[in-house]
């Protein structure tokens, strides 16, 4: 299920949303672009920052060199088993 989120601003006028851990997420929070290895944190925040607003799917699928069923399957981990689904060790189990 698709979860959106407001986009909201923190007392330094940023944007930010609520992230995989209860704690604001801005811009500056996210993994940096040129991120190699992706844990369970890294991949949640990019999906909660797609899905509230605060960084578009074209502009995440550009930045972090992600094809759009990646990040999709993300997305369905997250929505069908939490986090945990984002574990590759899990993979064949959350199937």
């Amino acid at each position: 299920m698709l979860q959106q989120q407001q986009v909201r601003t923190n007392s330094r006028g940023e944007a930010y949303v609520i992230g995989p851990t209860g704690a604001p997420l801005t811009l500056k929070d996210l993994p940096p672009a040129n991120t190699g290895r992706w844990v369970i944190r890294r991949k949640a925040e990019v999906v909660a920052a797609v899905r509230g607003g605060l960084l578009s799917l074209e502009a995440a699928l550009e930045r972090y060199q992600l094809t759009s069923e990646e990040f999709l399957a993300w997305q369905r981990s997250i929505d069908r088993h939490g986090m945990a689904g984002l574990r590759t060790t899990r993979l064949q189990q959350y199937r």
